[in-house]
């Protein structure tokens, strides 16, 4: 059992969990699917199906890349995105935790978006301050959060018996385990709430109100490591 206390740094997914980007990545992937006279996806479906490797939901949602160059797929999705410019919309109770934390935790930003792209983004929506330090992908074909992970903690000299990584993907849970730190995962982000309960993650909650609830409560509920 852990309380929110133990705890002296903040790891924070981004998309998903801290800007609420949902309807932007639809969008971009209907794009897409659209072009090649596919099945559109609905909000809903899409949080079933979403998943990592990026590669295996492409193909899950009816992508062939036995006729299709995979580089070529997810360079178009990032431009897709880009496009729609999406609102710096970060989720308001985010933003309280933000605050909450701030001057009392380190907190760090790990993300799967490409690094220019995620410090622009960090940038416009105001949340620069908050962090000590952030790490995107620099190679969308090469690299991965579990790299940057380790690559971060190093440079940072984080101990993982004092930190959480707070995400909204299952993935994000393994990138946690790997790391061998804490882990919270929300509901409100990239996968559904039940698609998150399935996972060993000890704690999994419904939004960002639930976190700060743990933040007053004497029982801060599961988030060793182990689970």
């Amino acid at each position: 059992m852990k309380s929110m206390e133990i705890f002296n740094s903040i790891i924070w997914d981004y998309n998903g969990t801290l800007l609420d980007d949902l309807k932007y990545s639809v969008k971009s992937i209907n794009m897409m699917l659209s072009k090649r006279n596919m099945p559109l996806m609905s909000e809903k479906k899409y949080r079933e199906v979403f998943s990592f490797p990026i590669k295996d939901y492409y193909e899950k949602i009816g992508f062939d890349f036995s006729d299709e160059d995979w580089e070529k797929v997810g360079l178009e999705f990032m431009a897709n995105y880009a496009s729609l410019n999406p609102e710096t919309s970060v989720y308001p109770g985010a933003l309280e935790l933000l605050d909450e934390f701030y001057g009392e935790k380190r907190q760090f930003v790990l993300s799967a978006m490409e690094q220019n792209m995620l410090e622009k983004s960090v940038d416009k929506a105001g949340l620069k301050r908050y962090f000590r330090d952030i790490a995107g992908i620099n190679n969308l074909y090469a690299d991965s959060k579990i790299i940057k992970g380790r690559a971060l903690f190093e440079r940072q000299g984080l101990d993982p018996e004092k930190t959480c990584f707070i995400g909204d993907t299952s993935h994000d849970w393994e990138v946690a385990r790997q790391l061998g730190c804490g882990c919270i995962l929300l509901g409100c982000g990239h996968q559904s709430l039940s698609r998150l309960k399935k996972t060993e993650c000890p704690l999994v909650v419904e939004c960002h109100a639930d976190i700060k609830k743990l933040l007053t409560s004497s029982s801060s509920g599961k988030m060793n490591k182990e689970g």
